[in-house]
């Protein structure tokens, strides 16, 4: 996956935003690739799951103004500046393991998490 030139508007953070490790930078290409959505990995934060907040993530082709992106493990990040306000200093890890294998999220601002890991509370 190539990186291209950020689009001029987008503000650029670094990996004290959001960080991938380097096996989640590998699953994460290699997603993009076969789901063809686009290069762009869009991470949030929304309401629900059991600890009330939860992420959410997708491949989107193209950033939107207030955008933040994070070059992190040859993946471009995409986050929302409200979603930056929780991810700050968060590190997505991924196990391919049969039992409690997938994508993990590490947030340090969370001060409960579901066992899942996909939600969590401040």
């Amino acid at each position: 996956m190539e990186i291209a030139p950020s689009p001029p508007s987008l503000r650029v953070a670094d990996e004290r935003l959001i960080r991938l490790t380097a096996p989640a930078g590998v699953k994460v290409r290699a997603l993009a690739v076969r789901e063809t959505q686009g290069n762009f990995l869009r991470v949030a934060i929304s309401g629900g799951g059991c600890n009330g907040l939860s992420y959410k993530m997708r491949f989107t082709g193209e950033a939107k103004p207030a955008d933040i992106l994070v070059r992190t493990e040859g993946v471009e990040v995409l986050v929302d500046p409200k979603s930056a306000l929780y991810l700050r200093g968060t590190q997505l890890d991924y196990s391919d393991k049969m039992i409690g294998g997938g994508f993990k999220f590490s947030n340090p601002n969370a001060k409960a998490s579901c066992s899942c890991g996909e939600s969590f509370s401040l």
